[in-house]
């Protein structure tokens, strides 16, 4: 019922919503004297910030046409390389000649950025993605929202993700590397597990990981505290809900992307409502630059997903309160997985100081259940002065993260023998 009541509310503000736009272009329009008076800019301001806490946010576009690299514009063209109902597989394939401009070479390391299915789209990791794209062909996963897809595609649970990113490590080619941002972790560390149990060709170079819950026992954080204190049935009672109509998914029981949403929020209330008086203040006073960051920032923050109920509640369960990874107890369609197996693939670990969701510890863990890396193809490392976002973009990211992951790869990429792979540069 609460996704109904969440829709219902949606569609009750819409003459509301329609009376907001109808204010904002009145006091905008070069035909009204007081649109430039106090009063016109704080009645604009009101409506523009009522229009933009009550509308639906949709699926960011990831802008990436063009990036830049050591001063110069390089064009990238989006392939889908690989796709199922749940995810597609997404390369930005950088052109040639530009990259020839540029004093590049073609031919660059391939790299997976597995991309969490936690709420948000995969383009939160925009700045990633491009800061990547610098040095490697870059690929990245883009998970559908629960609520598009209809039931008749059955279910998606945690073995099934493994299943996906397996299978879209396949597609790039034999040792590609795999970078998992935050909840991707367990998965994808399973993932390469299982491969290199079986001695796939296509098991990655290396593997990255940051900010994940590889061990969400050690340092706990408010979120790994309250997955423990809740009982397993809470959750399935309280978080769970069905896809109304007119969605495609009707009648699937989803994890609510805007349940989450109010989770991540509800943590820190203060700062955004602070945010949002500081873009009153913006809007009234003619900021542009302050508006232009406010938006860009809240149209990615409040653009969500929806999760499957067997996904959501596998994951409470495997990754929060039975840690069945790290106790060396998860399995995989019936066989064990089994992290020792893992020999030949490099290990990158990568936290912030700050991180309030995955708690320093948590991602290194990785290290110590995987004891049969040689220790040159390691990299264990704590960004200071940085939270959980800071881990995968913004500032010191690029600067003092991103340089280190590089020369990881890189130097896994000398010690690995990669066949040529069949996708080309655009």
């Amino acid at each position: 019922m609460l996704y109904a009541f969440h829709e219902l509310a949606y569609h009750s503000a819409t003459p509301f919503r329609i009376g907001a736009q109808m204010a904002r272009q009145f006091w905008t329009s070069p035909f009204n004297p007081a649109s430039d008076t106090a009063i016109g800019r704080t009645a604009y301001a009101t409506a523009e910030v009522f229009e933009s806490l009550t509308r639906r946010y949709g699926k960011p576009d990831w802008g990436l046409e063009t990036i830049e690299i050591d001063g110069k514009p390089v064009r990238t063209t989006e392939q889908v390389v690989w796709s199922s109902p749940w995810c597609r597989l997404v390369r930005f394939a950088r052109n040639i000649g530009d990259l020839k401009r540029a004093g590049r070479p073609a031919a660059a390391p391939a790299v997976v950025i597995v991309a969490p299915l936690s709420g948000h789209y995969a383009t939160l990791l925009r700045g990633t993605v491009e800061t990547f794209l610098r040095d490697h062909d870059v690929y990245v996963t883009d998970w559908s929202n629960a609520r598009q897809v209809p039931m008749l595609e059955g279910r998606f649970d945690f073995n099934d993700y493994i299943d996906h990113v397996r299978a879209m490590l396949a597609a790039v080619g034999p040792r590609a590397h795999v970078v998992g941002v935050c909840q991707p972790g367990p998965p994808v560390l399973a993932a390469c597990a299982v491969m290199a149990a079986e001695n796939d060709p296509n098991r990655p170079a290396s593997m990255t990981f940051m900010g994940s819950p590889i061990d969400a026992r050690l340092s706990p954080t408010v979120t790994n505290q309250l997955a423990e204190e809740k009982p397993f049935t809470w959750f399935k009672s309280n978080m769970i809900h069905t896809v109304p109509w007119p969605y495609p998914g009707v009648g699937r029981r989803v994890y609510p992307g805007f349940v989450q949403l109010y989770s991540f929020m509800s943590m820190n209330e203060d700062k955004h409502v602070d945010a949002h008086r500081r873009y009153f203040e913006d809007l009234v006073a003619g900021d542009g630059d302050g508006v232009e960051k406010h938006e860009q920032f809240y149209d990615e923050y409040l653009s969500v997903l929806d999760l499957t109920e067997e996904f959501y509640l596998q994951t409470i369960d495997i990754v929060f309160q039975q840690h069945l990874l790290p106790r060396g107890l998860l399995q995989h369609r019936g066989e064990t997985v089994d992290l020792t197996a893992i020999t030949d693939i490099g290990l990158a670990t990568i936290e912030g100081e700050m991180d309030d969701i995955s708690g320093v510890g948590q991602t290194q863990a990785a290290h110590g259940l995987t004891p049969n890396i040689p220790d040159d193809r390691r990299l264990l490392y704590v960004q200071p002065k940085v939270g959980h976002y800071g881990v995968f973009n913004g500032r010191r990211f690029r600067e003092e993260i991103y340089p280190r992951v590089r020369d990881f790869i890189a130097s896994n990429e000398a010690v690995s023998v990669v066949p040529e792979r069949s996708a080309s540069a655009a």
